[in-house]
């Protein structure tokens, strides 16, 4: 899971961002951010606290030494299981263009991106807008409507490009999957009891005897566009779904 956010950050927003981390991390998910300061410090820090596994994907090369004041938290992450990584070789400096780049890498390496606080124009929003290109799963935490801090995350939250989180479970019922060990007394009655909530939505939306466009989907399920796009080849794959001539329906045996 990418937990991201603002380098000038806020108390409220550096508070959460660690809880969230510390809660990813007692469950045993990774936690992936960019090692700046502010929220991604506090991410890899409250992942560290909970002895969890956190990562850092750098905008310049490893041996950088950037940021210097984050070069001890580094090695304690590595120290205690995670990893350091840059597609950048040895001896390449920190730019500001590069940290843009990279917020590409954070998007595709996890499962699900969650902001926790940014401005209307930031790395993070950038972070969020490629992961939504890449169907994955992005979700924002609200803030004080006075902080300009929280801006962005409210932006994506009414344009409906992230979902609203306020709990690591709410995170964890969102992306839906984690491959952590299941509650074997509470087994599905029914095969869709499996998909997660985004997942049923997109199912539910679909028709059983007629094809629907992508297009038509999206507004039954209320999701984004592109998060549907996503999820249909999924749910082709474990059974749901039948692509057909003009549109997409659900398998007779799942109906």
């Amino acid at each position: 899971m990418a937990v991201v956010g603002a380098r000038a950050a806020t108390e409220y927003g550096e508070h959460h961002a660690a809880e969230f981390a510390y809660g990813l991390g007692v469950r045993g998910v990774p936690v992936f951010s960019g090692a700046a300061y502010g929220i991604d410090g506090a991410a890899h820090r409250g992942a560290l606290a909970a002895s969890g596994v956190t990562v850092a994907v750098l905008g310049c090369a490893v041996d950088a030494g950037y940021p210097a004041g984050h070069v001890a938290l580094l090695k304690r992450m590595v120290g205690a299981g995670g990893a350091v990584v840059s597609e950048y070789p040895p001896g390449t400096p920190p730019a500001r263009h590069r940290f843009l780049v990279r917020n590409r890498l954070i998007a595709a390496l996890t499962e699900g991106t969650l902001v926790v606080e940014a401005g209307r124009r930031s790395g993070a929003r950038n972070t969020a807008s490629t992961a939504g290109a890449l169907g994955k799963v992005v979700m924002a935490l609200p803030g004080p409507v006075s902080s300009g801090m929280s801006a962005g995350c409210h932006d994506l939250i009414r344009d409906a490009r992230a979902t609203l989180v306020s709990t690591v479970d709410e995170v964890l019922e969102t992306v839906g999957h984690f491959g952590i060990a299941e509650d074997t007394t509470r087994r599905p009655k029914r095969r869709t009891d499996r998909l997660g909530p985004e997942a049923l939505r997109t199912f539910e939306a679909l028709a059983v005897r007629t094809d629907r466009s992508d297009s038509e989907i999206a507004a039954e399920s209320g999701l984004p566009l592109r998060r549907v796009r996503a999820l249909l080849p999924e749910l082709e794959l474990d059974g749901f779904a039948v692509r057909g001539e003009a549109g997409w329906r659900r398998r007779k045996e799942s109906a």
